[in-house]
């Protein structure tokens, strides 16, 4: 299982979202960072609708995912951007 799938998958597990989306953007960012290079897993793109998130501010909201998501950053997640949107 890719660091992709786990990532969505956790991201399912910790807010069953009703819309989401994982885009990798590491090939964006290979030239000035040589382990994306090497493992094409390090800079990602969520675009999440959730439940969730209702009535939490941008911070609450991006410290959750970020919290969810310690795993990857622990295993070689450089960069996360993250897009909010209603549910």
């Amino acid at each position: 299982m890719t660091l992709e799938d786990r990532i969505n998958s956790a991201l399912i597990d910790a807010f069953a979202p009703s819309y989401l989306e994982v885009v990798n953007e590491s090939r964006l960012h290979a030239g000035h960072n040589e382990e994306a290079a090497a493992t094409g897993q390090t800079h990602f793109r969520i675009r999440i609708a959730a439940d969730a998130f209702a009535g939490a501010n941008r911070v609450a909201s991006h410290r959750a995912i970020n919290e969810a998501l310690a795993f990857a950053f622990d295993e070689g997640l450089h960069a996360l951007a993250i897009d909010i949107r209603k549910a």
